[in-house]
């Protein structure tokens, strides 16, 4: 269908912050940026870590390499819209580019859910059952599971997309977030929304509570084999193998809890302040990810320190020749 026959919405309008005094919108324009910056940087330096690294070249750092390049990729679908919005005065965005940007928020979010499934996956096996994780997590098992993540991830944000696009939208054409969600444009819509927001709603609890499920039992007998390990530091040296990956998934899927909680049990925020947390829990773990992966993971750590000598002894050689 044609965007003329929607209606006379042609382009929506991202409010971003509503509440937002003029005089800070240069602030928060830079520290969104801020935000952008370090994050691309993080998740490419893992990248590259990885690609020069062949010592990384094992199922752990695969699925870390996924989860990064996810993380690049929600925060460039993202940002950048709401950073001209307070940088530029633009905070328009067109009919079928609000609709893009809908599918890959939701489509990159179920990726990334199902990502941290693999990592929970990964921790179980190595850590429950350590004799047989060899043959039942090879490489090109991973490459498998990886693979088959991004592609049934599309499944629930296409049929979103293609539900909510024909609706009449002949009402307001602004939408009280930093980006383009579904929530966000269907409750614009003339038209009942109960048929078109269940679904959805079933679909993004199945790709959120599905691998959480999974996530809880994985570390609840991790943490009951750990138990039974007779020696203190044994029982340090396998927790610290998960620790960094409970981390992260404790900054992806606790705030989000909290919110759906909070929703159904009758407690209401304002448009502000749901906005905010909204937009925490959705841009701080693509930055705070890679410096956890780095300070954590001891092969990540040990790659960053051998890649930065490479560096210092390279520019030494060079600054020694043109001395000489």
């Amino acid at each position: 269908m044609s965007e003329g026959n929607h209606s006379g919405v042609t382009e929506f309008l991202l409010t971003g912050f509503p509440g937002l005094h003029p005089q800070y919108r240069g602030l928060v324009s830079a520290l969104l940026f801020l935000v952008y910056f370090l994050s691309l940087v993080g998740n490419a330096t893992i990248i590259f870590l990885f690609a020069a690294d062949r010592r990384l070249h094992k199922p752990m750092y695969y699925i870390i390499l996924n989860l990064c390049m996810c993380d690049a990729l929600f925060s460039t679908t993202t940002l950048p819209k709401i950073i001209s919005k307070y940088w530029f005065g633009s905070g328009s965005i067109s009919f079928l580019a609000c609709f893009i940007q809908m599918y890959f928020v939701h489509y990159l979010s179920s990726v990334n859910s199902l990502i941290l499934f693999l990592m929970a996956l990964d921790r179980y096996l190595a850590i429950c059952h350590p004799l047989t994780y060899s043959n039942a997590l090879k490489m090109s098992t991973v490459h498998i599971l990886s693979v088959t993540a991004w592609i049934i991830s599309n499944a629930g944000p296409l049929m979103m997309v293609i539900r909510a696009y024909p609706l009449p939208y002949c009402a307001s054409n602004v939408i009280n977030h930093c980006y383009c969600d579904h929530i966000g444009i269907t409750v614009l819509a003339c038209t009942d929304r109960a048929p078109y927001g269940f679904p959805a709603f079933i679909m993004a609890m199945i790709f959120l509570l599905g691998p959480l499920a999974f996530i809880v039992f994985s570390y609840s007998s991790i943490i009951a084999a750990v138990l039974k390990i007779a020696d203190s530091s044994g029982r340090m040296k396998t927790l610290s193998t998960c620790s960094t990956q409970l981390i992260i998934i404790s900054l992806y899927y606790l705030p989000r809890c909290f919110v759906y909680l909070a929703s159904n049990v009758g407690l209401r925020f304002s448009v502000d302040v749901r906005v905010v947390i909204i937009m925490l829990y959705s841009l701080c773990p693509p930055m705070v990810n890679p410096l956890i992966y780095c300070l954590r993971a001891q092969d990540m750590k040990e790659s960053l320190w051998r890649q930065l000598n490479k560096r210092s002894i390279s520019q030494k050689t060079q600054v020694s020749a043109v001395c000489s």
